[in-house]
């Protein structure tokens, strides 16, 4: 490129009229949306397979002849393996397979776990359906980590708060979807003649179809993000930086809180819905049914609104001020489940819409306070504490039930969202002290994030004085090649 194409007769530099992209590029608005949809449908199969108990809580402890602290081994030995495999997971996705070869391994092993799980149904194998969790639980769990790195690979500084309420929005339609289905697809299975633990197996397979759909998605969106990044000249190695195991040690202290509520406020809503079927039917004496269709509210409010609560936290930050506001919501929510006799589906429609706004304002700040080559690494350690936390409350939980009854359940799970409200609080105060950066407005950030990128150009100035292309840019005054950088880009 020349001077008399960068520069006009006075000196002053030529502005360009911005350039069409056509929908076939990857920056283009289709491409990008198709990448979202495929990003969310990621996690669809996982979802609905996650739940299968929940939705046949009854059923699994008849038919297997289970106590409530065996059946909640279905979900802790789901978490078990992730409390190292999770992190593992993302340090892989950094450093090892990278995103594409990554998601598609974990989509490989949600589908040969649920084939494990229901061939132990179907042989009335406790043993063999706990390996087959444990193999899902690998898969599952890592696969959230690559879908949030390829939500921050395409979309962070653009609508990222949306982007992760879409995610969470079509995967929870697999939660909902299940709630719904299961049920219903047991009783017409039951009705050729099977025993109960066979009819459970053949349900359980049938729910498999959904993970080999998502192992479909992961294949798609990997070859779409070759292409992206080949087009877009998106190069991994143009980071010098590299991902070490004792970054973790460095990572900040509000990134710690971050998890800490992460593991306090899931560990209050997963393990209650797992054993929230039961409850209901016995403490609001409901069907089977009734039961299933309530307990599904929460994820079937967090598919309806989770997009439009991470449009609200786009268009207003204030991540902290929501976190807070959707936790005093849950507390409020479980005491009212536990102590009172409420219409349970009020108090699941006030849990619903909290649990999508911490999905939809929590996630995000963990991209905020860690560098982006670390994003993996951070997701994945964040997914296994969550892990650990969720598989030690799902156990005692299991126990709680058996031993105390369902009100000390509540009271349980209400001291864990005090943690992570006193949590919130702590990080509230602790960010104040510094920038504030974590609960500024979307405008405020936008400043923050422009005068970041100017300060990191003027640091990068004295290098470009020594570079080849300077002397073109040194003849004129104030105009620098971090201008030529940009209009390049905007181009």
């Amino acid at each position: 490129m020349d001077d008399q194409a960068l520069f006009n007769e006075d000196g002053r530099p030529n502005t360009y009229p911005p350039r069409r992209v056509r929908w076939t590029h990857p920056s283009h608005c289709f491409q990008r949306m198709v990448a979202l949809v495929l990003m969310c449908l990621l996690g669809f199969g996982s979802y609905f397979c996650y739940d299968n108990p929940a939705s046949l809580e009854d059923h699994f402890m008849e038919d297997m002849k289970l106590s409530t602290a065996l059946y909640a081994n279905l979900y802790t030995w789901y978490s078990w393996p992730n409390v190292i495999c999770c992190f593992i997971g993302g340090f892989l996705i950094d450093s090892v397979f990278g995103i594409r070869l990554g998601t598609s391994i974990y989509s490989v092993l949600v589908v040969i776990g649920q084939i494990v799980f229901a061939l132990g149904a179907y042989l009335d194998s406790l043993y063999i359906a706990i390996l087959g969790r444990f193999i899902f639980g690998i898969g599952g769990e890592s696969l959230a980590v690559a879908q949030n790195s390829y939500a921050v690979l395409w979309f962070k500084g653009k609508e990222l708060n949306m982007v992760f309420g879409f995610q969470l929005s079509l995967s929870r339609v697999g939660s909902t979807v299940n709630m719904f289905v299961v049920e219903p697809m047991y009783d017409y299975i039951a009705k050729f003649g099977f025993v109960g633990y066979q009819t459970l197996g053949i349900v359980l397979l049938l729910a498999g179809i959904t993970c080999v759909l998502s192992l479909l998605c992961a294949l798609l969106l990997g070859c779409l993000d070759k292409r992206a990044e080949r087009i877009l000249n998106r190069v991994e190695s143009t980071n010098t930086e590299v991902v070490r195991l004792s970054d973790v040690t460095q990572f900040p202290f509000s990134f710690w809180m971050v998890v800490i509520i992460i593991v306090a406020y899931y560990a209050s809503i997963f393990p209650f819905v797992s054993l929230a079927k039961k409850l209901f039917m016995t403490r609001f004496n409901m069907t089977s049914e009734e039961a299933n269709a309530v307990n599904s509210i929460v994820y079937t409010i967090s598919a309806v609104l989770s997009p439009i609560m991470g449009l609200i936290v786009d268009k207003t930050g204030r991540n902290l001020f929501w976190v807070l506001s959707s936790l005093l919501v849950s507390l409020l929510g479980h005491y009212m489940i536990g102590l009172t006799m409420v219409n349970p589906h009020i108090t699941m429609v006030m849990m619903g819409v909290a649990y999508s706004m911490i999905a939809s304002a929590l996630w995000p700040l963990i991209a905020l306070v860690i560098p982006e080559y670390q994003l993996g690494t951070a997701y994945g350690i964040a997914q296994a504490v969550e892990n650990l936390g969720l598989a030690l409350v799902t156990a005692l939980g299991g126990t709680i039930v058996d031993l105390y009854g369902y009100l000390f359940l509540e009271g349980f799970f209400m001291s864990n969202v005090g943690v992570a409200i006193i949590s919130i609080i702590c990080l509230w105060i602790y960010d104040n002290g510094r920038l504030g950066l974590l609960n500024m407005t979307a405008a405020q950030r936008s400043i923050h994030d422009a005068n970041k990128l100017a300060s990191e150009s003027i640091e990068r100035e004295p290098m470009l004085q020594d570079s080849d292309s300077e002397p073109i840019v040194s003849n004129y005054p104030g105009f620098s090649t971090h201008s030529i950088n940009t209009r390049e880009d905007d181009r």
